[in-house]
């Protein structure tokens, strides 16, 4: 399909590296001469953010509505009562995913290929995760359910980085604000309307995996089609990739680049307490509720509405303003503190109002974090020309606690609680002290960013 440039700017040149941190920070050592040439940045227009925001969809669609309720209901048909296993299943995935995401990032870096850099990964991705997600709906046993999901898990998460690295090859610094804000947008809805989809194919076990997973799966397909990233094969690598450089690219020197480690310290953080309050949640609101799981997906699915509009405003509001008054610090901590109201507000709440009330808070709070931290990250990057390793290394921030946070979770659970019941209350409350503490770190560490 042709390209069509027409609602792209002129290209702005920009430097490949970051410049040095304010805030009396020592200027960082002088850079090697880059692997890979950073492309131009170029200011987008309506078309490419269109098609940017709906690849975003299509990709957490497929990855999040597993998470978030299918496993849980194919884990709750083979292993009744033993919630944990979702824990273990989905903790386990995201570790290996995270051994490979930095080796999978310095190969998007270097890929030369008709396509581009990027393109490659979205389609391999998003047909891995696709099969993958068939498998899991098929599968007799929760071994085999475990098995498929660290596929899955490979997949999609391997295409919603790549969507990522496009930003960060292409967006400047003007638009980052609001572009991460929509794209944001799309990644809190997808899970949202994906029940909802799953819910209403809920007869078929196989449907409710594919249908948001093949719509997913087109979307993200259909972005580098309508909107081709361009050939890299004239790309020159400086030198072979050598067992020094695999090592490397799993890590970074906060010395060298302080405000890059804050900010993932600070993430870290923050997504610590945040998996800790929605890994379990649809076993937390069938206790809460005293209603069968199966049942569930369709309160969470009308709560979801509502945490739609909180998660647009707050997104939308947070992203738009942080670029108009040139702050991006200031609304991490607003999202962090909101999110720590409405953890508080679910870990007491026992009837649907007060359940009501803590999602649409921590949907609203969770949006403004995300959006505008995605932004704080694409402005201190150590090297653009390898956003893929780096932004790999930022993931980290979030798949390690995606990984360790259901294997700590389920042991959280247990410690106080009476009856056939879990301890929510007391996982709940610790998820709002680490939101809380990453937002602070935000704020108060990093220098070079308002």
């Amino acid at each position: 399909m042709p390209h069509d440039d027409r609602d792209i700017g002129v290209a702005e040149p920009s430097p490949t590296v970051s410049e040095p941190g304010d805030g009396g920070h020592p200027a960082e050592p002088p850079a090697p001469a880059p692997e890979v040439e950073a492309p131009p940045l170029q200011k987008v227009g309506k078309s490419y953010l269109t098609w940017l925001m709906l690849a975003s969809f299509g990709g957490s669609l497929a990855l999040m509505v597993p998470l978030s309720y299918s496993l849980a209901l194919r884990i709750s048909d083979l292993a009744p009562g033993h919630e944990e296993q979702l824990g273990y299943i989905t903790g386990s995935a995201q570790f290996i995913y995270l051994v490979l995401s930095p080796v999978i990032g310095l190969w998007s870096d270097r890929t030369r290929s008709r396509l581009g850099r990027r393109t490659p990964f979205m389609i391999v991705g998003a047909l891995l995760g696709t099969v993958a997600l068939a498998v899991v709906a098929l599968a007799p046993t929760v071994l085999l359910v475990g098995l498929a999901w660290v596929l899955g898990m490979i997949g999609w998460s391997t295409a919603g980085q790549a969507i990522q690295n496009i930003q960060a090859d292409r967006v400047p610094e003007e638009q980052r604000g609001r572009i991460s804000a929509l794209t944001s947008v799309m990644t809190q809805i997808a899970p949202v309307i994906g029940i909802g989809l799953a819910y209403a194919v809920a007869s078929s076990t196989l449907l409710v995996f594919l249908v948001p997973g093949l719509l997913g799966a087109a979307l993200v397909v259909l972005f580098p089609l309508f909107k081709p990233e361009g050939d890299s094969r004239e790309l020159v690598h400086v030198h072979a990739v050598t067992p020094k450089d695999l090592v490397a690219s799993y890590g970074f020197s906060p010395r060298a680049y302080p405000d890059f480690g804050w900010n993932w310290l600070g993430r870290f953080v923050f997504f610590m307490g945040l998996y800790f309050n929605t890994t379990f949640g649809t076993f937390f609101y069938a206790q809460r509720l005293d209603m069968p799981v199966k049942e569930v997906a369709g309160i969470v699915a009308a709560i979801g509405i509502l945490g739609v509009v909180a998660a647009t405003g707050g997104a939308i509001g947070g992203g738009f303003l942080s670029d108009k008054l040139g702050r991006r610090k200031l609304f991490t901590l607003i999202g962090s503190a909101l999110f720590v109201t409405g953890a508080v507000t679910e870990a007491f709440a026992h009837s649907l109002p007060q359940l009501v009330i803590g999602a649409v808070l921590m949907q609203l709070a969770i949006a403004v974090f995300s959006a505008v931290d995605q932004a704080i990250v694409f402005a201190v990057l150590p090297d653009r020309a390898q956003a893929g390793r780096y932004l790999a290394v930022v993931a980290f921030a979030q798949k390690i606690p995606s990984a360790i946070a259901p294997l700590i979770a389920p042991l959280i659970i247990t410690v106080g609680a009476t009856g056939g019941e879990k301890n929510y209350t007391q996982l709940y409350l610790i998820g709002a002290v680490l939101a809380l503490a990453g937002g602070l770190i935000v704020k108060f560490k990093v220098k070079s960013v308002r």
